[in-house]
């Protein structure tokens, strides 16, 4: 039998990404537009179990299609995994008779929500919202484009600096378990060598791959080094290829959280929109402990249990990693 959703709430979890605000924008307003009450956790998980749960408005998301971050917070929480942390979120949010939860994160994200539904039974969709990109069930995760643009926008300035000296460059991305930031901006920035956690690459065949394009005449090299490869940051695999690899002068950059932060693409808010618009229509409609994701242009429904088994599943382009090599030279 369907629920008769009537009080929807919105939750961010987790690391922030690109495009969470129009999410929270799309979810609000489709709940309004069928005549739902609508709320907001501040701070995510956290903001249940505060019960920091606002009521939100059409007006409430005006004007923020265009900025970072997320205006409803959000926190790691973890009071949240235990049973105790839950009992808590739950009575807060029977207090307010909210009946329907969509959460905007990531794996931790979505793993509290599976727990949260199982146990007490509340409807839950989620939107997949991480830079990361490595949640099964959608083609693109919310930011991931985002995060892409500015990896590229900073190794193009870091290019020009890199030419000018005949520098080799090492700049560490983000990622965690998954290349996928790191293998399309090395496409996109002409990146002579790229490090990825899914793919070994020898410190051996790096170096060969470096005085070949050296004997070429190339001014400059750039190698992008994905957080997750197995040997560690680029600060580590700079002074191991530096002791063998004199031609360079070598330096590191580490562009950290600086990925996660700015205006979303056009790509993430659009995005965005879409996934907030179906998560809150699935729960109008009846569904519950799924993720909304893309998948061939088209927006499907995944169960929290598969998006969360095929998470470091995500296959890398076969296409993508040949270019690597083919177009480096």
């Amino acid at each position: 039998m369907k629920p008769n959703i009537k009080n929807i709430a919105v939750l961010t979890s987790g690391g922030d990404a690109p495009g969470m605000n129009a999410c929270i924008r799309a979810v609000v307003r489709t709940g309004i537009y069928h005549g739902k009450n609508m709320f907001g956790a501040v701070q995510g998980y956290q903001g249940l179990i505060n019960n920091n749960i606002i009521p939100m408005n059409a007006r409430s998301v005006s004007n923020i299609l265009h900025m970072g971050g997320t205006i409803l917070k959000t926190a790691r929480c973890l009071e949240f995994k235990e049973d105790a942390g839950m009992e808590i979120a739950f009575k807060n949010l029977q207090e307010k008779e909210i009946d329907g939860l969509v959460v905007i994160g990531g794996d931790g994200t979505f793993t509290g929500a599976k727990r949260f539904g199982e146990k007490f039974g509340i409807n839950v969709i989620g939107v997949p919202g991480t830079i990361d990109n490595d949640l099964y069930g959608s083609d693109f995760t919310l930011g991931y484009d985002t995060a892409i643009n500015t990896v590229i926008e900073a190794i193009d300035k870091i290019r020009d600096t890199a030419d000018s000296h005949d520098r080799l460059f090492f700049v560490e991305v983000m990622g965690r378990d998954s290349g996928c930031i790191a293998l399309r901006s090395a496409i996109a920035s002409g990146a002579e060598a790229v490090l990825l956690p899914e793919r070994e690459t020898s410190l051996k065949e790096l170096i060969t791959k470096l005085k070949a394009g050296a004997s070429t005449k190339k001014s400059s090299s750039i190698v992008i080094v994905s957080e997750g490869n197995k040997y560690g940051g680029a600060y580590d695999i700079a002074k191991a290829v530096k002791r063998k690899f004199t031609h360079y002068d070598t330096k590191v950059t580490i562009l950290g959280h600086l990925q996660r932060g700015g205006s979303p693409s056009g790509f993430d808010r659009i995005l965005g929109s879409r996934l907030g618009f179906a998560a809150t229509n699935a729960l109008i409609a009846g569904e519950s402990m799924k993720m909304v994701g893309l998948k061939g242009n088209k927006i499907g429904l995944t169960s929290l249990s598969e998006a969360l088994s095929g998470l470091g599943n995500y296959k890398l382009e076969d296409d993508l990693l040949e270019m690597t090599h083919v177009l480096s030279i």
